[in-house]
């Protein structure tokens, strides 16, 4: 496409937005037919604010470019593709005025076509088609210039002008000074073309170096490729979590349902009792107006009852005081209660021994009984031998040291003493179930016997009637000393 605008920078005409040609280009020449698209037709050809120096001319070369072209026809712009350039779909030439600095001060433009295959001889040899409309009309010198999709000049003819023909441009003449300047403009060719065969060079040096930077931009891209299927992977997994947890508030959200339908039902119950307190609360009120009348009646007492409220005060301060009182009270005699329980449970423990004890000397009891009667038995026969011996004779009474002895017998009864004394014995003697030692019994009052030696194991504090063991006799001195503090 081509076209004519005028640009601000260079006061030049540039092509417009819209294009009016199409390619005049033929494609038996090798050339794809491309049809622009609507983006590529409302936007200008992209340019750039690079300088000259750093532009490539020697990677597309015009060929048959005229000295100057007549106005008002067509002009064909033919240009080959060297091998080491490859050509894009925004690539483009435009006309420029010579002394132009940047690629934005094209006069007019064409949009080249692509080939379609790039190997072959055909694909180098391209052309554009000029029309005559969009073309200058004045007699300055121009050039063609190849400018590709990033702005930067490929190629650049010699320069022409657009001029009519005349007869001094049919008639030649050459004289000397054009002569030398002929040879002067071929030695700056030949030194031009020189440059051009050194900036092919680095070119391809700058090819090479882009070779290798493309192949570790790929090993960059399949390190890339991998991390991104890592992370493909990562949020697959991250959305079959995300699923569980959906299910799991899906399930949540069915139980918080069925609590609602609850809590809906409960509602009910409140707002039914709710109805029946408010009936409740006009009974209330009812009979709050029944004992506002009551309250009358009662100020009226209120004054005859305030002169005895002082006196109920004061008796009333006399009772919390006898009730601090009687709390402390209640206090030790709950400590007292625990000391007597304990000594209780030592008291029962002792009374089981006792028992125990009682028993055995019971079973002793009854077996001196047995051999009693057996010895009275005993006693008899021997009695009634000695009567049957000594009729004549007369036994004498004494009661010596207090003992009586029976008439029976000449020398007493043998076993009288050991009886009286063997019995005694066995009842005075009492084991301690705390400190296991033994004391005397009196034989009348087992338990006093026993309490008043337990008294003599016990430390009991003057203040507060606590009950320490003797043997714990420095705890029971700090217990007194911090009554004193």
């Amino acid at each position: 496409m081509g076209g004519v605008r005028q640009d601000s920078s260079s006061g030049f005409l540039a092509p417009p937005l819209f294009p009016s040609v199409p390619c005049c280009c033929s494609v038996a020449a090798g050339c794809s037919p491309w049809t622009p698209t609507m983006e590529e037709t409302v936007e200008d050809p992209p340019t750039s604010a690079v300088l000259l120096d750093h532009c490539h001319f020697s990677q597309v070369i015009f060929n048959s470019v005229e000295k100057f072209y007549i106005p008002g026809g067509d002009v064909t712009c033919y240009y080959t593709l060297t091998q080491h350039f490859m050509p894009r779909r925004k690539d483009w030439i435009g006309i420029f005025r010579v002394g132009w600095k940047t690629t934005r001060e094209y006069y007019t433009f064409m949009w080249v076509t692509l080939p379609i295959d790039l190997n072959s001889e055909s694909a180098k040899q391209q052309e554009v088609q000029f029309k005559a409309y969009y073309l200058p009309k004045d007699d300055e010198y121009y050039q063609f210039c190849y400018v590709d999709q990033d702005g930067v000049v490929r190629g650049a003819s010699i320069p022409f002008q657009f001029r009519p023909e005349n007869e001094e441009d049919i008639l030649v003449v050459t004289t000397q000074g054009e002569v030398e300047e002929i040879e002067q403009h071929n030695k700056e060719l030949c030194k031009e073309n020189q440059e051009l065969k050194d900036s092919c060079v680095s070119l391809q040096k700058q090819n090479s170096d882009m070779e290798a930077t493309l192949q570790k931009k790929q090993e960059e891209l399949e390190t890339l490729k991998s991390i991104n299927k890592k992370l493909e992977q990562t949020m697959k997994e991250q959305k079959e979590c995300w699923e569980l947890e959906l299910l799991q508030l899906k399930e949540q959200n069915q139980k918080m349902s069925s609590e609602n339908e609850k809590m809906g039902v409960r509602v009910d119950q409140l707002q039914a009792q709710l109805s029946n307190q408010g009936k409740e609360m006009e009974k209330l009120v009812q009979g709050v107006q029944d004992k506002t009348e009551q309250l009358e009646h009662l100020k009226e007492e209120n004054g005859q009852l305030f002169l005895s409220l002082t006196e109920q005060r004061e008796h009333r301060k006399k009772l919390e005081q006898t009730v601090e009182e009687m709390k402390q009270k209640e206090t030790t005699a709950a400590k007292k209660q625990q000391e007597l329980t304990d000594q209780n449970k030592d008291l029962s423990k002792r009374l089981s021994e006792n028992k125990i004890i009682c028993n055995v000397l019971q079973r002793e009891k009854e077996n001196i009984e047995k051999e009693n009667d057996f010895l009275k038995r005993e006693n008899s026969s021997l009695l009634s031998y000695l009567n049957c011996d000594s009729l004549s004779h007369q036994v004498p009474t004494s009661s010596q040291g207090g003992t009586r002895q029976d008439p029976g017998l000449v020398f007493g009864n043998p076993y009288s003493g050991i009886q009286e004394s063997s019995a005694p014995s066995l009842l005075s003697i009492k084991k301690c179930p705390i400190c296991k030692s033994d004391f005397v019994d009196d034989g009348f009052d087992h338990d006093l016997a026993l309490e008043q030696h337990l008294q003599t194991l016990s430390l009991n504090c003057p203040i507060c009637d606590k009950t320490f063991p003797a043997k714990e006799k420095q705890i029971f001195e700090d217990h007194v000393f911090c009554h004193t503090l």
